[in-house]
């Protein structure tokens, strides 16, 4: 007897969890393997928040949170928007989430209709595109490049045909670490504001920038329909604790609150609980901020020499994003090859673009400096 199966699920993998299992496969074998792969911070959380949870096992019940998280938590995120961008953001707007991936859920089932289309940059975050085609919203790639420093911008949207009902920004990006300006985030606000097109800002990465800081979205005046989604999975190191929020426009408020009530009733309560100590840690977190830097220059001044030289401006984030085009018009087999031969593990770009993925290749760099220097090293004699 057959059984039928939803094409929901009928989704394309996320290419870089796929490169994790290889690496640990090999790792298993016995060899060495640098990850270049993954996108998150190394090492424990930081020091007050692993105290905060420890105390909160010995004492707390740590049953269920209110849907949209525990209140300390939210005035506390409330708090950090006006500290971090000078910007008022009410409480009650913040809703605490399993993870930022959550948020995109959340967000996507609460804005758009089956059928409805949503602009996406290519090269792009590929949960975006996957979640979308799984709740049946048509993800409308948008070509990035060099011209627009790898982002959607009003400019870039304006040339997109046929009607859009949405369109996910990232600043910093993922793959390439690309920012928007203040000011283009405000013009692409606007422009989105006048043809009612629902901005999502994805600010996961905002905290690890170099040289300038991450505009928000968030009390915006231009965006007063906009969400934004944010995580402490990056610049708070705290990944595995699957924890993020998102700042919710009134129109989205409540229905929001619905679904996370009914998809998954709460977040993690240790993991709010720990979290709130997270925003008394900023030495240590810029600390860890310093040390991304210290790689990027690293691999920056190295790659070259191994014919990694066509890279996308690293403004945030720890990615690098490089086109291999010269080297290569398959990206997935290229990087199977260098996991083979050099212990080096990194991300094809088909992973991030289904138009031009086959051609570049994503490196992280959020490990340890020595990593850095031997995977430079080996991938140097590698290309010699």
């Amino acid at each position: 007897m057959s059984f039928k199966a939803a094409q929901r699920g009928a989704i394309a993998p996320f290419i870089v969890m796929d490169v994790m299992r290889a690496a640990a496969a090999r790792e298993a074998e016995g060899a060495n393997v640098i990850h270049l792969e993954v996108g998150q911070p190394s090492g424990q959380a930081p020091a007050r928040v692993l105290e905060a949870a420890a105390h909160a096992v010995r004492t707390e019940s740590l049953g269920y949170t209110l849907a949209l998280g525990r209140d300390s938590l939210r005035e506390r995120i409330a708090h950090h928007y006006q500290r971090a961008y000078g910007v008022s953001v009410a409480p009650e707007r913040i809703c605490v989430t399993t993870g930022s991936s959550a948020g995109f859920l959340l967000a996507f089932l609460a804005a758009f209709e089956p059928g409805d289309r949503v602009a996406v940059a290519a090269p792009g975050y590929p949960a975006y595109r996957n979640i979308l085609q799984a709740l049946g919203v048509e993800c409308v790639l948008v070509p990035v490049g060099p011209d627009s420093r790898w982002q959607i911008t009003a400019g870039v949207l304006a040339r997109v045909e046929g009607k859009l009902d949405g369109v996910v920004v990232a600043s910093p990006s993922n793959p390439t670490g690309s920012m928007l300006s203040a000011h283009e985030v405000a013009e692409l606000a606007g422009w989105c504001e006048l043809r009612g097109i629902r901005l999502i800002s994805d600010e996961i990465y905002h905290g690890i920038t170099y040289g300038r800081a991450a505009a928000t979205a968030a009390g915006m005046a231009a965006a007063p329909h906009a969400l934004v989604i944010n995580s402490f999975s990056k610049y708070y190191a705290m990944t595995g604790w699957r924890l993020g929020w998102m700042v919710l426009p009134d129109d989205l408020a409540r229905s929001v609150e619905c679904l996370t009530q009914n998809l998954y009733i709460s977040p993690p309560t240790l993991s709010q609980v720990a979290a709130e100590a997270v925003f008394e840690c900023l030495d240590e977190l810029e600390a860890r901020v310093a040390a991304y830097r210290a790689n990027r220059d690293i691999l920056l001044a190295e790659l070259p020499g191994a014919g990694f030289d066509r890279l996308a401006p690293s403004d945030g984030a720890f990615y690098l994003y490089a086109d291999v085009s010269e080297l290569t018009n398959d990206s997935p087999e290229f990087c199977a090859r260098m996991l083979a031969e050099t212990g080096v593990a990194c991300t094809p770009g088909v992973d991030f673009d289904p138009l031009e993925g086959t051609r570049t290749l994503r490196f992280s760099y959020a490990g340890s400096r020595a990593d850095m220097i031997e995977a430079a090293r080996r991938l140097k004699a590698w290309r010699k």
